[in-house]
């Protein structure tokens, strides 16, 4: 026999998945799915707006997966700014530890720039613009809060029908202060990893994003991945061949002796000439992407100083360029998982959407 519906709460299916939210969501249709749950669109009859559910199911069977997913919430109901995904709602579980599956409620957006780009859709220079100053808009924010977001890639890009862009997917964020010792090599889709990540150098510092912004760039311009490794190796290779063999000094930040014989005993290659790869990309674009994708960190542009180039002299304005106004407390997530602890966390998280 079936459960009964919680008083307050409704029931519908989405491709095959049971959803029990509360009675203010009114179900349009599965969006989407992943390795962390399914997706659908909603309608809010308390605000009037459409938004996106996330079902997380059976979410403390891997403990490692429920602290990320504890580490995003927290992140996101942090986090104010227009290019981040906004947290709507936790749904409030019936108890503080008779639990296992989540609920969050986001902005709904239509599509995300991985479907953009490899759309038919005609991509201008004045679209790419737009679509590379929000994600540096949004990163400027993210980095002012002492958050690295570890994981910008097309698909975490999401976007609606007037091309408001907002990164999504915090899980694998970190702060910049802490623990820099112990950044894990568990970051960023491997096409889109800085030089730092990929040689395993474990004080790598925000200036990461810059360069998986920069790949999202290079992508844009055209319409395909610019060092699509299928492995390590072969990602240092496919860098070095279009960004040139790194001098000695450039590569100060590679603390692992194999990794920097492996570099020098590579054919020597001169820098391409980005204009060769992208002869039709507006010349200030190629610019900008040439001070993004640096070898060395610290001759990477920062995101400031991204904004404040010449390919943004249209959009930029640093009055309308918010910085948070406190760092994100990172202290929380020093603790070993248990799924008591978690699940209390998250209704700890529930509750500020849900107070008595």
């Amino acid at each position: 026999m079936e459960e009964p519906v919680p008083e307050g709460k409704v029931k519908f299916s989405a491709g095959g998945t049971t959803f029990i939210v509360d009675s203010r969501y009114e179900f349009i249709k599965k969006i989407g799915h992943g390795a962390y749950g399914v997706v659908v669109s909603a309608h809010d009859n308390q605000t009037g707006i459409k938004v996106a559910i996330k079902k997380i199911a059976n979410v403390f069977d891997d403990l490692i997966d429920a602290k990320r997913i504890v580490r995003e919430i927290k992140l996101l109901t942090f986090l104010d700014h227009e290019n981040t995904i906004s947290l709507l709602d936790v749904m409030l579980p019936q108890s503080r530890t008779e639990f296992n599956d989540i609920y969050i409620v986001t902005d709904l957006m239509e599509t995300d720039l991985h479907r953009v780009i490899y759309s038919k859709q005609d991509l201008s220079d004045e679209h790419i613009q737009y679509f590379m100053y929000q994600i540096l808009r949004g990163l400027l924010y993210i980095h002012s809060a002492n958050v690295i977001h570890r994981d910008i890639k097309p698909s975490n890009l999401l976007l609606n029908k007037h091309c408001d862009l907002k990164i999504c997917d915090l899980g694998l964020a970190r702060g910049y202060d802490v623990n820099t010792e112990n950044l894990t090599e568990y970051v960023v889709t491997r096409w889109y990893r800085a030089p730092e990540v990929v040689l395993n150098s474990s004080h790598y510092t925000e200036q990461i994003d810059v360069w998986s912004a920069g790949c999202v760039f290079s992508e844009l311009l055209g319409r395909a991945p610019l060092f699509p490794g299928e492995d390590y190796l072969d990602l240092v290779q496919r860098i070095i061949s279009v960004i040139g063999t790194p001098s000695a000094e450039d590569m100060h930040f590679i603390e692992n002796p194999a990794a920097k014989r492996f570099i020098s005993k590579l054919p020597k290659k001169e820098k391409c000439k980005w204009n060769t790869i992208y002869p039709k990309a507006n010349p200030e674009a190629l610019d900008l992407l040439d001070k993004m994708l640096i070898f060395n960190p610290r001759n990477r542009y920062s995101v400031q100083q991204c904004l404040e180039h010449p390919y943004f002299n249209e959009l930029h304005n640093a009055e309308e360029e918010p910085v948070a106004n406190q760092s994100f407390d990172w202290s929380f997530d020093n603790f070993v998982p248990t799924k008591e602890l978690l699940q209390n966390m998250v209704y700890e998280e529930a509750l500020k959407f849900h107070p008595a």
